[in-house]
């Protein structure tokens, strides 16, 4: 039985990471029936991970408009074309705002506004004689607070106002560009916090499906936005459990479920 994906050609940014969330993303582009290049900074990573999935490993500085362009008419080229394309690079800075550095800022920007504006600005011409889905992986803080993540915060809903103006300008060339923000998910971005106990029980409280989310969860939204299914664009798709009816955890309640947690023990 063909894959929701059969004989699409995609590009996975940000899958440089072993276990991150644009592998788990990748392999099920790949599952579907896509053809999948994947891009990052670990030459090696990626090179595994193309073996794996019968793909294209790129090396890419998202952080660098050459590296971008490079990248994807790399993409283009190895694939014969690109009907899908994935933004899921990101920096987890968390840093109280009165102590926020202008060279962390300056980096979180070129990563998280920067790098993908000038995707948007490479991708368009390579799609706009065939159309395609373009994903940005955004964040649910993009729309609700989290203590000491302004940066991060501040860059992200940048973002989903970004592909929310360039769906708009480009939708009758059949490009479809969306975001998907996704809550506290389990990768290993977040393994360190995961390992203090309490930790992720305090955020879990914000979850009305009751648990925090996967990279599975994202990588099922994001084959739905790529898919022909999908009648959408210039919007965000909440997969979060329902976090954003909530809100996230506080520092304080935060240090409450450790203590708890560590009192238990």
């Amino acid at each position: 039985m063909a894959g929701r994906l059969e004989g699409r050609k995609a590009l996975v940014v940000g899958a440089a990471g072993a276990g991150n969330m644009g592998q788990v993303i990748a392999r099920r582009f790949t599952a579907e029936g896509a053809r999948v290049a994947v891009a990052g900074r670990n030459r090696a990573i990626l090179d595994a991970l193309a073996d794996e999935i019968g793909g294209v490993a790129i090396e890419c500085d998202f952080s660098k408009r050459a590296s971008i362009f490079a990248m994807v008419d790399a993409a283009r080229a190895s694939l014969d074309g690109l009907d899908i394309a994935v933004n899921a690079t990101g920096w987890g800075l968390l840093k109280p705002f009165l102590e926020t550095t202008e060279e962390e800022i300056d980096k979180i920007y070129a990563l998280q506004l920067r790098g993908p504006f000038q995707f948007l600005q490479a991708l368009i011409p390579a799609m706009e004689d065939t159309g395609g889905s373009i994903i940005q992986i955004s964040s649910a803080t993009a729309t609700i607070l989290f203590h000491d993540h302004d940066a991060y915060m501040a860059t992200k809903a940048g973002t989903d106002h970004l592909v929310r103006s360039v769906a708009n300008q480009f939708g009758e060339k059949g490009i479809r560009v969306n975001s998907i923000s996704p809550g506290v998910t389990e990768t290993p971005m977040t393994a360190d916090a995961a390992a203090v106990p309490g930790v992720m029980n305090a955020f879990v409280k914000g979850y009305p499906l009751g648990r925090y989310g996967t990279s599975e969860d994202i990588a099922a939204g994001c084959v739905w936005l790529a898919s022909d299914e999908c009648f959408m664009t210039g919007q965000n798709l909440q997969v979060n459990g329902g976090l954003t009816l909530r809100a996230n955890p506080s520092k304080a309640d935060i240090e409450a479920s450790v203590v708890a947690a560590m009192a238990a023990v």
